[in-house]
């Protein structure tokens, strides 16, 4: 019997040993999707370690210490921002380009950046593609079984999502730069630098990242608030998430079509940066090391400014130390909450707060179910909120007190780096520059944990998601 040519070509494959690995690949994805993602990021973690070794990398042409260039791949592919070098002079230009290279990475998500290219070059999305590009996006597509469809984007709308995330991604980096480069020009810096700055912090910005080129930082632009709200802009776009995008692009002057998701995003993001920002008014305005020297409106756009980066951003215009504990508290809680779900942002997400306060007042009312915009929320949610929650706190706990032992520092720093690398935010009380090698590397697992997403870290260490035949007697315990 003829067999057709497909038949003939995959049955070659599969004795050959490119097509035997394939075939091993292809099978360890479908049965373990988030074990398969955990695996791909970090291989891109380990080939950035060894390109920032390189010597080619580093500015005097040495070579980076291993400590240091594990950090900085884990830094860069977690699009964190905290580093333990200089990251505006230790670099070459090489090193700067790997750097803007691994960002883009780590922010579309290795498994979305596949599924990009996949689209781009074959011009269709096969199942595959779909399941892997939809488990980057959304948590709950990890598992395996059936998944329901009544969520922010459905598993058919992934192909046009993907080209959101593509061309959005292109889009707003281009527009940022383009209105960083003649802001620069006027103040003073040459035209090449200028181009290429521009785009650098266009980069950081949309990614979250937060690194600078300059040496000093945000000094040169800090009463620059042209410069500054560009900056707010490309960050809050990139922490609001792709779904987000892909839904406003589709819908912007509807505002009945949008989702749930969409809702609970941007109202809890816009609640925490209005609620932030007055925080941060009302406990440095009398500080003379951050805001006690401004005056009124100056107050008002720094502590703005601040909120904003605190949701992942990483830039500061100030240093983050001269903040009173107070401030550097409720700093914690923000970073800690972090941005929209599958943006570039990190964090428990703020639609898990968002489910967390919406089940406390279905509590307090009596109610059932969660509701909110006129829609159900089931109570699977519920559960996956609560344990985003417990196994981000537990993570946090875990590296705080392992940071306490090795430095003896004190716990507000401590804990403030730690929630930092965890929400992969980037603000730093310059604790994690000065670390020995055993903090670096604590750090470093922080920001894996933090940027991989505890839950889909669980399910991979997790046998897969098994059918329980029977239901144990119900009994309920005292709570509260």
């Amino acid at each position: 019997m003829r067999i057709p040519a497909p038949t003939r070509r995959s049955v070659y494959a599969s004795r050959t040993p490119i097509g035997r690995v394939r075939d091993m690949i292809d099978e360890f994805s479908e049965q373990s999707p988030s074990r398969f993602a955990i695996l791909i990021f970090t291989a891109m973690i380990l080939i950035f370690t060894v390109l920032f070794s390189l010597p080619i990398s580093q500015a005097d042409g040495a070579t980076t210490p291993i400590a240091d260039a594990l950090f900085t791949a884990v830094s860069v592919i977690c699009v964190t921002g905290l580093s333990t070098v200089d990251m505006a002079t230790h670099w070459s230009v090489v090193g700067h380009i790997f750097i803007f290279i691994g960002v883009q990475i780590g922010a579309l998500g290795v498994l979305t950046l596949a599924s990009i290219l996949g689209l781009a070059v074959s011009r269709k999305l096969g199942l595959k593609s779909r399941l892997m590009a939809a488990g980057d996006t959304n948590p709950m597509r990890m598992r395996h079984g059936a998944v329901s469809e009544g969520q922010a984007v459905r598993l058919g709308e992934i192909g046009g999502l993907l080209a959101t995330v593509a061309v959005s991604s292109l889009v707003i980096q281009l527009v940022i730069a383009l209105l960083l480069i003649p802001r620069m020009l006027v103040d003073g810096v040459e035209l090449a630098p200028a181009i290429t700055d521009s785009f650098y912090y266009s980069a950081m910005a949309f990614t979250n990242t937060g690194f600078s080129p300059n040496a000093e930082g945000l000094a040169p632009f800090e009463n620059d608030y042209w410069f500054l709200s560009i900056l707010m802009l490309g960050v809050f776009m990139g922490s609001i998430g792709f779904p987000i995008i892909y839904v406003l692009s589709r819908n912007l002057k509807k505002p009945k079509r949008w989702s749930l998701h969409v809702k609970l995003t941007l109202v809890t993001s816009l609640i925490l940066i209005v609620a932030g920002a007055v925080l941060y008014i009302v406990l440095e305005f009398d500080n003379p090391k951050t805001y006690g020297d401004l005056n009124a409106g100056d107050t008002i756009f720094q502590s703005l400014f601040l909120s904003v980066m605190t949701r992942s951003g990483g830039f500061s215009t100030i240093p983050i130390d001269d903040l009173n504990g107070s401030s550097l508290l409720v700093t914690d809680m923000l970073m800690f909450i972090g941005g929209g779900s599958a943006s570039t942002a990190g964090g428990i997400k703020v639609t898990t707060l968002a489910v967390l306060f919406l089940a406390a007042f279905a509590e307090a009312r009596g109610n059932e179910s969660m509701e909110a915009f006129g829609r159900r929320i089931p109570g699977d949610v519920l559960r996956l909120g609560v344990s985003v929650v417990l196994w981000g706190a537990t993570t946090v706990a875990v590296a705080t007190i392992v940071i306490l032992q090795i430095t003896k520092a004190p716990l507000d720093f401590v804990l403030f780096d730690v929630i930092s690398a965890f929400a992969t935010s980037g603000l730093t009380t310059g604790l994690t520059a000065s670390l020995p090698d055993s903090g670096i590397y604590v750090m470093a697992a922080t920001m894996f944990m933090g940027r991989v997403g505890t839950v889909t870290l669980a399910a991979a260490l997790a046998a897969s998601q098994r059918r329980q035949l029977f239901r144990r007697p119900e009994e309920r315990p005292i709570v509260g």
